[in-house]
Order: C-alpha cells, then sequence, then structure tokens
C-alpha cells in the first residue's frame, strides 16, 4: 500500500518522495531513521531507474545534463551514507527534520508570498 500511494504521488509530482517513504517505513512499519533512511534510498533507486529507462526510450534524456548531475548525485549519496553512518540514528532524525522544516517554509514561500 505504501508503495501504491507513494508511487502514485511520485510518478505525478515527485519532490519529497524519499521523505514519504522515511515516514511511512517508520510510522507504519516501525524503522528507525537510519534503517528508514536506507530503504527509501534503495526504493527511490528504484523508482528513478524506472524513470530513466521510459524516458531513454523515448529520447527524452539530455545527457549533457543527466551525466555531471547524476555524479553529483552519486557523490552526495556517498557522503551522505558514511555521515550517517559515523553519526547514527539520532543525527539523522535532527537532520531529516531540519530538511523538512526548510521545505516546508520554501513551499509556503512559493505559495503565499511569491509573485
Amino acid at each position: 500500500m505504501i508503495s501504491f500511494i507513494v508511487g502514485f504521488y511520485d510518478g505525478f509530482i515527485g519532490p519529497g518522495t524519499g521523505s514519504f517513504f522515511v515516514v511511512a517505513f517508520i510510522a507504519l512499519m516501525g524503522f528507525d531513521f537510519l534503517h528508514a533512511s536506507a530503504n527509501a534510498k534503495m526504493v527511490n533507486l528504484a523508482t528513478n531507474f524506472g524513470s530513466i529507462c521510459l524516458f531513454a526510450l523515448k529520447g527524452k534524456i539530455i545527457w549533457a545534463i543527466a551525466l555531471p548531475m547524476a555524479a553529483c548525485n552519486a557523490f552526495g549519496g556517498w557522503l551522505g551514507a558514511k555521515l550517517a553512518i559515523s553519526k547514527g540514528n539520532g543525527f539523522i532524525r535532527i537532520f531529516f527534520l531540519v530538511v523538512v522544516v526548510g521545505t516546508l517554509i520554501r513551499f509556503a514561500y512559493d505559495v503565499f508570498w511569491n509573485d
């Protein structure tokens, strides 16, 4: 059920999908933040791979932008994983909440104050 609901959201809107998976894994499956985040990354990777396959078949990928973006994404994932493992569950919880609050503030700004 989690995959159906979040997958539907991911297909139509996209941003924040990993956060939804983290919350679902914690609330519905009893994971801690470290394991929820790791599993969310793997599921998100699978959905992104599906999108890449579809867009590549349609010839809609701008490779000059996509490849550097993928390299930076991989480096950020590697760095984030090392940081998560070294700092532990408490750090991930705080970092996750800071990112979610920052995202909500940005969305509120876009909705209420951006022309």
